[in-house]
């Protein structure tokens, strides 16, 4: 799991706060990066209280929907929404419950709105209302969402979900809260679950930090066939945003009472992943469900094992293809390629806000993206974007301490090795957000020595040590790597056997240096402490050109 999702149409600040506390408790007991979404209630209708649960609507009766506060009763039921008569026409279709309920508008007054009931079914009370086709004029955020928002960022959440977004003025209505409030560092995640929300998808992820795609609402707004095609194109369009994007919704329903998912779930998560989401959800299975640790382990599966049947090489070319090219498209695109290219370990960037994480990520390369960043928070922020394993670092000055920084703490997580090729991108002048410009091929490595090299080749070998030309003799063996104080005439039967020679003292005249040119193998001069510094059987690369010896096998590049 990397991010927990709260949600606030139910429970209190309370039950709220202590799972927050549980979720941060967890997270640092076991190490694991974890994010907190806050996903509002929204400004939904829904049906008012009944006087008896549940009641049977019957097919073919009629019902009357009204704006007053009544119990309701078969015949007569109350809408929270005051306006709803001035929104529906005759012919309407309004729908209640997830769409279990189906009426259609007969007439209308100033208040009540007389329907026929065209799908009947029990109802209980407080059940969500949607109307199809429809323009609702809703606000953006209700009182609730702005309080429920506020104490979002006394805890310092790091996503606020906004449910039924329409249009890009209720996203910015949400971050001119966030703004007042000091609290620009959450990111807004729209949720589009209704036609207007669709129709205005590019204003939304325009000014937005991402994207959900609810299908749950979503197909009970929109004809279920237009689900998945709605579905496709905003995973689409944030891909080439560089935006994360969510698929959410009865991903693995049928988890909230059986321990194995069905076969169209399994596909469902799989389809979700090769579409191109960030991140899947799952909603009633953990929160209410009777397995919600095999529901997490069996979306984690499924997600893992699709992620390895990606053509990553197709969809690099497909993306590079469709975007225009500004500089950090420029260098993101060079990164994903030379990653791919040169089957890179790992890319490791070194990013402020996330942006270069982000950016590289857009073109899905197969290689993990090793975000290192300053702060924890922005390691949780990343956390959704995929691809994207946040590590933390230091402060850095210089671009030389950036990489050196950025290459440590990739070690530490234990993806990376000594030895491996990785990409490392970054932008200059260090500090700057948002600034991708530079791009280094590194092969990782500890160096241990430097010095005067001579040659060309680079040499990596075993280390046979010698105070003596006599121990030389006695312990070389032919290919081994001569490591001595110096070199004079008796060491010459077991320089003959080198692939590369070290020594401690000595210039480019030296007695080393001259037979090593002559012989035509590598040398290494005036290294000091080398007989310290490598003992005997000791793996170490050489590097005449550059006069570096590294530990183990290391490529400068």
């Amino acid at each position: 799991m990397n991010v927990a999702r709260l949600n606030f149409s139910h429970g209190d600040y309370e039950e709220h706060g202590k799972r927050i506390q549980t979720i941060r408790q967890a997270s640092q007991e076991t190490g694991k990066n974890v994010a907190i979404l806050l996903d509002t209630k929204g400004p939904e209708i829904r049906t008012g209280n009944l006087k008896e649960e549940p009641i049977e609507l019957v097919q073919g009766n009629k019902i009357t929907l009204t704006t007053e506060e009544i119990l309701g009763d078969a015949n007569r039921i109350s809408v929270t929404y005051q306006n709803l008569p001035k929104d529906v026409q005759v012919g309407s279709t309004i729908l209640i419950d997830d769409g279990l309920i189906g009426l259609r508008v007969d007439s209308i007054n100033e208040t009540d709105i007389e329907c026929t009931i065209v799908n009947g079914g029990a109802i209980k009370s407080k059940k969500g209302v949607n109307v199809p086709g429809v323009k609702i004029a809703l606000p953006g955020i209700t009182e609730k969402d702005a309080n429920d928002i506020r104490f979002g960022i006394e805890q310092d959440v790091d996503f606020i979900a906004a449910s039924f977004v329409r249009k890009a003025s209720d996203v910015l209505e949400i971050r001119e809260l966030l703004e007042h409030h000091n609290a620009t560092h959450i990111q807004i995640i729209p949720k589009i679950e209704n036609q207007e929300g669709v129709e205005n998808l590019d204003e939304i992820i325009e000014v937005s930090d991402g994207l959900m795609v609810a299908r749950g609402d979503l197909g009970v707004e929109i004809p279920a066939e237009e689900v998945p095609i709605a579905q496709k194109e905003m995973i689409k369009k944030c891909n080439l945003a560089g935006k994360p994007v969510i698929t959410a919704t009865m991903m693995l329903d049928s988890m909230q009472r059986n321990p194995r998912p069905t076969r169209a779930e399994s596909s469902d998560v799989a389809n979700a992943v090769f579409d191109g989401s960030d991140a899947v959800m799952l909603s009633g299975e953990t929160a209410a469900g009777k397995y919600p640790v095999e529901a997490v382990q069996t979306m984690a599966r499924i997600a893992e094992r699709t992620e390895q049947a990606l053509q990553y090489r197709e969809i690099f070319l497909h993306r590079a293809n469709a975007l225009q090219v500004t500089v950090t498209e420029a260098i993101s695109q060079a990164v994903a390629n030379a990653a791919l290219e040169l089957e890179a370990k790992a890319i490791i960037t070194a990013t402020e806000s996330g942006f270069t994480a982000r950016m590289v990520s857009k073109y899905r390369p197969e290689s993990p993206i090793i975000a290192v960043t300053k702060t924890e928070r922005m390691m949780r922020r990343l956390s959704l974007v995929w691809g994207v394993h946040p590590v933390l670092r230091g402060h850095a000055s210089t671009t030389d301490e950036l990489f050196e920084q950025a290459v440590e703490s990739s070690l530490k997580t234990g993806a990376v090795s000594l030895g491996d090729i990785v990409i490392i991108t970054a932008g200059v002048p260090v500090g700057s957000s948002g600034s991708t410009n530079l791009m280094k091929v590194h092969q990782i490595g500890e160096m241990i020595g430097k010095g005067t090299g001579i040659g060309s080749q680079n040499i990596t070998g075993n280390v046979c040590s010698a105070s003596s030309a006599e121990e030389a003799l006695n312990k070389m063996t032919d290919g081994a790597i001569l490591v001595a104080r110096s070199t004079d005439k008796d060491y010459m039967p077991a320089i003959e056997k080198a692939s590369a020679l070290i020594t401690e003292l000595g210039g480019i005249t030296s007695h080393a240096a001259v037979v090593a040119v002559s012989l035509g193998i590598p040398v290494i001069v005036g290294v000091e402490r080398a007989l310290d510094l490598m003992k005997d059987g000791m793996e170490v690369s050489v590097y005449p050109e550059v006069g570096v010896i590294y530990s183990g096998r290391a490529r400068v590049l």
